[in-house]
């Protein structure tokens, strides 16, 4: 073999391990923030929790069936970091049309209410945009303390003292709706239900690897392949 080729394949091997750096920089393994100043990425999530919202199961203040808008559905998905006190959220909203209307900060909630049953706001979220088009989504990361704009009978606001471990402890006492001007009770709701997070099942209090970290080992085998590789093609090299 010629001094040439050695070179070619030296050069070769140190291009494959670079590019498996490359998938273990900062830039393809960091956190986001979203653009609207939420709060950044947790690395780690304790549960994770949907919501199938359906305008039948819409109720008024006193617990009446109030349907929400014909054909309309929400999609809700929350991880929460109950230690951080971090809530990251995901929401589709599809069919709902006309502009939003709430007594809250934003219309767009997590209540402390069963199935059923009136509850107060406990978490307010950015509603989902753009209003007039369909699917509306909103997306990003929120941190306690946790503020609604609605004041309680005792006169506090109802997200004041909100702990996301609540949530953890009874995801089934707590529904995730959205309220427009036309369906002021509600234009779909549905209760929370937890899922797996990261494919295991979990509960309040244990931590889990998100899929940053997930990402982060899978890029380490990568590396550690292209290294192994760039050893074998260097070994070659030196013994033709």
């Amino acid at each position: 073999m010629t001094t040439t080729s050695s070179r070619r394949r030296t050069i070769g091997a140190g291009a494959t391990l670079g590019a498996a750096v490359l998938l273990l920089s900062p830039t393809m393994a960091q956190a986001s923030t979203e653009a609207d100043g939420s709060v950044e990425r947790p690395d780690e999530f304790t549960s994770a929790f949907s919501v199938m919202a359906t305008p039948d199961q819409v109720i008024d203040a006193d617990g009446e069936v109030s349907p929400g808008e014909e054909g309309a559905t929400g999609d809700f998905m929350f991880w929460i970091n109950s230690e951080e006190e971090v809530i990251c959220y995901e929401i589709t909203l599809t069919g709902v049309t006309g502009d939003y209307e709430s007594p809250a900060d934003t219309a767009t909630h997590i209540h402390e209410a069963a199935a059923g049953e009136p509850g107060p706001p406990r978490l307010a979220f950015p509603n989902p945009e753009p209003v007039g088009d369909e699917p509306r989504t909103s997306s990003g990361c929120m941190a306690g303390p946790f503020t609604t704009g609605v004041e309680g009978d005792d006169g506090a606001d109802t997200g004041e003292g909100f702990s996301l471990a609540e949530i953890e402890a009874n995801p089934a006492g707590f529904t995730g709706d959205s309220h427009t001007e036309e369906f002021a009770d509600g234009v779909v709701r549905g209760q929370l239900a937890q899922v797996p997070l990261d494919g295991i099942e979990t509960g309040g209090g244990g931590m889990q690897q998100s899929s940053t970290q997930t990402g982060v080992f899978a890029g380490m085998g990568v590396l550690a392949l292209a290294g192994g590789g760039a050893w074998m093609l260097m070994r070659r090299n030196q013994n033709a």
